[in-house]
């Protein structure tokens, strides 16, 4: 058996992903994202979080603004991340509403990098995006690898949020990829590894 091109791999299945995505429906997304906002507010480990580390969504991602006013209306802090200019790393800011971001690294909505930043991971559930998952908790990213440096240092739980047919019996993943510990979809909570 050839070693496969992971690279090359992982650019199929973002491409292929990418053009679904686009033809989607809007009134169909909406609901999709409805559903896995909902299935996130149900997760066992949402309940006790206090602070949810999140993205800001672009258009051809699952919609994460309801989670994150869900996540205010129950109390809890939300932090969003800015990318470190100049490299691949990036730092949650904690995020009072809406008015607190504007335009960043690759146009994605970032917070004012004068809010404070998150320090103790201790109460925290990161969000994760991606393009694909598989039942392990592997995700095809957008190629970047912000997530998966962050992840390296980050001890909390982690759950990857997609539509239910892009989460996939098995992917394969590169060495400095990072599992999530669960993935939510439209349809379904998978516990993907055990901490």
């Amino acid at each position: 058996m050839h070693p496969i091109d992971i690279r090359k791999y992982k650019q199929e299945l973002r491409l292929k992903c990418r053009e679904r995505r686009t033809k989607m429906i809007a009134e169909e997304k909406a609901k999709l994202d409805k559903s896995i906002a909902e299935n996130v507010r149900r997760l066992k480990e949402y309940r006790p979080a206090q602070t949810i580390l999140i993205y800001m969504s672009t258009p051809i991602e699952v919609d994460t603004k309801e989670i994150i006013k869900n996540a205010w209306d129950d109390g809890k802090k939300v932090a969003i991340p800015r990318c470190t200019p100049g490299s691949r790393d990036m730092e949650f800011h904690y995020i009072d509403s809406f008015d607190c971001v504007s335009p960043g690294t690759f146009s994605v909505l970032e917070p004012d990098p004068a809010l404070p930043v998150v320090t103790d991971f201790s109460g925290c559930l990161m969000i994760v995006p991606g393009m694909q998952f598989d039942m392990r908790g592997f995700r095809i990213g957008y190629g970047k690898g912000y997530y998966d440096r962050y992840m390296v240092r980050f001890k909390g739980i982690s759950a990857g949020i997609c539509y239910s047919d892009e989460l996939k019996p098995f992917m394969y993943h590169g060495r400095y990829d990072r599992q999530v510990d669960i993935v939510v979809t439209d349809k379904r909570i998978k516990t993907c590894k055990t901490r």
